[in-house]
């Protein structure tokens, strides 16, 4: 399945009145970043999407740093911003797809299947001459976006704990090497990996130019998986996870489920086991 469209597609089709486009622009660390560079700023009839304000769930004593969203809530506010089955739907951000990939990870979730992310992001697109708007954000006509929830997508912690048990599955670590490696742990209370998990950084999913790799170059990054094996991929908090999903997806596996709680999920039981290297 195609998931990535590039810069020209989304110009191609800027206007027309079954596309919309999401910008999920989000800074870690400085959360009203992304809404202000999006009101300054943006793809003309974009809508805006918070990573922590519509694309997650408040944070509990489990479910990690960025739980997912209620999906009725979420339904809600897809629905006005005028999005429904009947739509095709474009996210793009300037965080090398990670948030994209997490709003596509979303509606995927809930039954959509014209979801995509733009390859390369808004720095690219300011930086081709496309237009862009600072003017005033869009008035969508509300639409009733109804869930589907594909619960094939989503691994949880009982899942995971069966794979590192039993061996049912390939986990994968998005994380930087040395968070992996329990080096450095900048963002949560314990360094180190889930026992078994290998590395597989997102963001070598991404070219020198900021452009997604083909699927040939996703299936390199991959090798000695085989198409068919079940796999569970997490990062720290479920966000740049959603890029490997993507890139699995891009490269042919067929059968991967994102640990949405992730590492902080992971962590906050007090009896799971933690590896280093």
């Amino acid at each position: 399945m195609k998931n990535i469209v590039s810069m020209r597609w989304v110009l191609a089709r800027l206007y027309e009145p079954d596309l919309v486009i999401a910008d999920c622009r989000f800074q870690l660390g400085n959360p009203d970043a992304g809404r202000e560079a999006y009101e300054e700023s943006r793809i003309p009839g974009a809508v805006y999407f918070d990573l922590e304000k519509d694309l997650s769930g408040p944070v509990g004593e489990h479910g990690g740093r960025h739980p997912l969203p209620d999906i009725e809530v979420l339904a809600d506010k897809l629905g006005k911003a005028g999005i429904d089955e009947t739509v095709r739907v474009v996210a793009y951000d300037d965080q090398g797809g990670a948030m994209a990939a997490r709003f596509w990870w979303l509606l995927r979730y809930l039954g959509h299947e014209k979801v995509y992310v733009m390859d390369q992001g808004f720095t690219a697109w300011k930086e081709a001459g496309f237009p862009v708007t600072g003017d005033k954000p869009p008035i969508r006509v509300p639409k009733k976006f109804t869930p589907r929830v594909r619960e094939d997508m989503l691994a949880g912690v009982e899942d995971v704990r069966r794979a590192v048990r039993e061996g049912t599955d390939v986990l994968i670590d998005s994380r930087e090497g040395p968070r992996y490696r329990g080096e450095v742990e900048p963002l949560d209370k314990a360094a180190g990996h889930i026992p078994g998990a290998i590395n597989r950084f997102w963001k070598e999913g991404i070219g020198d130019g900021g452009a997604w790799k083909s699927p040939e170059e996703q299936r390199a990054r991959f090798a000695g998986l085989k198409p068919d094996d079940r796999i569970i991929v997490y990062c720290g908090s479920g966000v740049t996870a959603c890029p490997n999903v993507l890139a699995l997806e891009e490269a042919g596996f067929t059968n991967v489920r994102l640990y949405a709680g992730s590492w902080s999920d992971w962590i906050s039981y007090p009896d799971h086991p933690i590896a280093t290297l």
